[in-house]
């Protein structure tokens, strides 16, 4: 371990928030080498034995093997920044002082609370994380009816700048081949997480499913019709494209 030059792996499957990670720490501790990046579990493990980093960035919902999972073989190697969208995984566990953590989407305020922390740990051998671990996987289990905060910021692309944008910015979420669709009153952007993800992590009073491949933000309805052929379809209080509403999604509206 170097104090100097310390060295970091990013275990992060959100490429979009890989990257924002990326660069603001850059940003933030220009000192600190990033030594690899993982998009899943067992890459980071691979990662890991080859670059034996100081410091390692773990997302704790990760494919193929998950950050606890992969926090166990760490543990004592390295000193962990667990990355969750999950408050219930962070606050009672990561207090305790043995690791730290930052909530998604990432803020620089937190990030640059995380650096420092780590800067004044890197002269210490890295913690066990025993204790820490079995609470992480306990606290769901002990809270199951804990209610998970609507997704509220999404890092989306836009032609080939990154950008953080609001939910209530989104006019209506579409499926489009491997990506989704957002509409905006500006214009568009991409994000690869599916429709199916998107309707559990959504506030359903704010986002209806009005198509199996549409998910439409009732702020932003300006009126309601049918076309010439009895089809249901929405106009959007900016733009001009229509959306359809499919048939068994029609009761929505019957109020309205």
């Amino acid at each position: 371990m170097s104090l100097f030059a310390p060295t970091a792996v990013v275990a992060e499957d959100e490429a979009a928030l890989r990257g924002e990670l990326v660069e603001q720490l850059g940003k933030l501790w220009p000192e600190l080498s990033i030594v690899g990046e993982a998009a899943d579990g067992l890459e980071a493990l691979r990662l890991l034995d080859r670059h034996q980093p100081d410091i390692l960035f773990l997302d704790i919902e990760m494919p193929g093997a998950t950050g606890i999972d992969v926090a166990r073989q760490v543990n004592g190697r390295a000193h962990v920044v667990f990355v969750t969208a999950y408050d219930q995984y962070a606050i009672a566990a990561f207090d305790q002082g043995a690791v730290d953590y930052l909530l998604k989407p990432l803020a620089g305020a937190r990030l640059f609370t995380a650096i420092s922390r780590l800067k004044a740990r890197l002269g210490q051998a890295p913690a066990q994380l025993g204790g820490v671990l079995d609470e992480l996987v306990a606290r769901p289990a002990a809270t199951p009816s804990a209610a998970r905060a609507p997704l509220r910021w999404i890092n989306a692309s836009v032609g080939q700048t990154l950008r953080l944008i609001t939910v209530d910015e989104v006019m209506f979420f579409q499926s489009d081949n491997k990506y989704t669709r957002l509409g905006l009153k500006d214009g568009e952007a991409l994000i690869r997480k599916p429709l199916k993800e998107l309707i559990d992590e959504l506030d359903p009073q704010q986002f209806w499913q009005i198509h199996r491949s549409t998910l439409v933000n009732v702020n932003s309805i300006a009126t309601v019709s049918r076309d010439f052929r009895g089809r249901m379809q929405i106009k959007l209080k900016h733009g001009a494209e229509m959306l359809l509403v499919a048939e068994s999604c029609a009761h929505l509206f019957r109020q309205m």
